[in-house]
């Protein structure tokens, strides 16, 4: 399904945080289930071309550098030096860890994207029971992405301290959320996820995101 432009240059990812001991081992791009153009007129070919080749390629580059220069440091006894590149792979390894994520949320309506999750399912019962409604959880949801200053993420979180209930979190950057936080939904609010196509009416955006996302990849999580 991948056009002849992405399938040269793209490779299954591996995993993205190795520990320190295994500072060699690099990531690289996911495959994607769907070809760009598949997410029009909700995400257009172009905003997704650039987004996948350009920007997350950028951060599969930086945190492959980053972890070969923490490598080298932590050998030479560095120990300001490997501080400092600890930052580098953190903002790179979240930015590549947060897009993986971004891009298994997709799925184009013909793949089922935007079909609600069912009401029977305990996903979609956890959905009634804390919010009432699918609608209600977006609203929330779309509010706290218009809160966001600057640049960062949105994430419908599972609470596996709380008894597994839903919580709507957002970071900073390319901060991402782990932990207890099992992140089901996550929604990219840079500007270069939409400002091609919805220019400065990010809301626009925020509200036609839904139209694809894959809420049955959000159920596997919850379920996970």
């Amino acid at each position: 399904m991948l056009s002849a432009l992405r399938t040269t240059s793209v490779r299954s990812a591996r995993t993205a945080f190795a520990p320190i001991g295994a500072l060699r081992t690099k990531v690289s791009l996911p495959d994607l289930d769907w070809d760009f153009g598949d997410l029009e007129p909700s995400i257009s070919s172009k905003i997704n071309e650039l987004h996948y080749l350009k920007h997350h390629q950028t951060y599969v580059n930086g945190y492959n550098q980053a972890i070969e220069q923490h490598a080298e440091a932590a050998a030479q006894g560095e120990v300001k030096k490997t501080i400092e590149l600890q930052k580098l792979i953190n903002f790179h390894g979240g930015g590549y860890y947060n897009h993986c994520l971004f891009w298994k949320n997709l799925a184009p309506e013909k793949q089922g994207g935007g079909e609600a999750p069912s009401a029977s399912s305990d996903f979609g019962k956890q959905i009634a029971e804390q919010y009432g409604s699918l609608d209600n959880l977006k609203s929330i949801t779309n509010a706290k992405l218009a809160g966001i200053q600057g640049s960062g993420w949105a994430f419908i979180v599972k609470n596996n301290e709380n008894g597994g209930k839903l919580d709507v979190v957002t970071t900073a950057n390319q901060d991402t959320v782990g932990g207890p936080l099992v992140p089901l939904v996550a929604i990219d609010a840079w500007e270069h996820a939409y400002y091609l196509q919805y220019q400065n009416v990010k809301a626009d955006y925020f509200k036609a995101i839904w139209n694809v996302i894959s809420w049955k990849e959000a159920e596997k999580r919850f379920n996970a």
